[in-house]
């Protein structure tokens, strides 16, 4: 979907703001960031059909893990409901001529440009914490199940419903009496607000109990396949760095969450969940 005359945004204003600063560009490869990145490529490397597979990267962002994809040989198509993001991704195509991706478009994860039946596998590592509605949620899972072939895969992300309780604690945030209240929406029904756009607090989502992200798989027709925590515990370490710079260490690391990663009272301490689907063979 390209034709931004007719293109109504998904994203609320406080999260077009948030993003239209140009920052999520660099969050994946500073800080915890580089374990969500480095978790994410092993999780989907694990399920995805060998190159030259098409895939979907909806809600890609600026095309971090599409370039990433690209590089391997795979045919990605990038979609992005915010406009600058796919103004970087463009711009970052100009260090890899080699590996292009086969499209980019600003567009939105409930309407996506593409025949039925004709993608192996969608990325959604965005879209379903942003899109507060469930209905949208699940419209935008019935669209990839819409696209993908029999047999495709859909990996979709959600946050945590305990993660900005965490987060807080880490960080000290609790002791703000407006960060309080955020957090105790967040629990009563997920829904993050950041009223005064606080630059830490993030901005509108929803964050998912871990159940819920199976049940919203189920919903849109697919068969659900697992849920994995993609940092596990390990994005609250304080000594964090010493953890990732060290390669023993980061190896006793990984190791350590992979351990962890579908156990189901484990599930929520981690900051991101990832739940995967496929669509029924015929």
């Amino acid at each position: 979907m390209s034709d931004l005359s007719q293109f109504s945004n998904p994203l609320s204003d406080e999260a077009l703001i948030h993003y239209g600063i140009g920052k999520e560009q660099e969050r994946l490869s500073r800080g915890t960031g580089v374990l969500e990145f480095t978790r994410t490529q092993e999780i989907i490397s694990r399920y995805l059909p060998p190159a030259p597979a098409v895939i979907f990267d909806v809600g890609g962002g600026s095309g971090v893990y599409a370039y990433w994809l690209a590089q391997q040989g795979y045919e990605v198509h990038l979609i992005d409901a915010v406009p600058l993001h796919i103004e970087q991704a463009r711009q970052f195509a100009q260090t890899q001529p080699n590996y292009p991706l086969a499209s980019l478009a600003v567009g939105d994860a409930r309407q996506v440009n593409r025949a039925d039946d004709s993608v192996d596998a969608v990325l959604l590592l965005g879209p379903l914490y942003h899109l507060i509605d469930s209905k949208d949620r699940i419209q935008a899972l019935r669209e990839a199940h819409r696209i993908l072939k029999s047999g495709g895969l859909v990996f979709a992300v959600g946050i945590s419903r305990f993660a900005s309780t965490l987060d807080g604690l880490l960080k000290g945030f609790l002791d703000d009496p407006e960060f309080v209240e955020i957090v105790q929406q967040d629990l009563i029904d997920g829904q993050h607000r950041n009223p005064n756009n606080h630059p830490a607090y993030f901005t509108t989502a929803f964050l998912h109990h871990p159940d819920e992200l199976k049940a919203e798989i189920e919903a849109a027709g697919l068969d659900y396949l697992s849920t994995l925590a993609i940092e596990g515990p390990g994005w609250l370490l304080q000594n964090f760095s010493e953890h990732w710079n060290e390669p023993v260490r980061r190896q006793r690391l990984l190791e350590a969450i992979r351990w962890l990663e579908t156990e189901p009272s484990v599930l929520g301490a981690s900051a991101h969940i990832m739940a995967i689907g496929r669509k029924k063979a015929l």
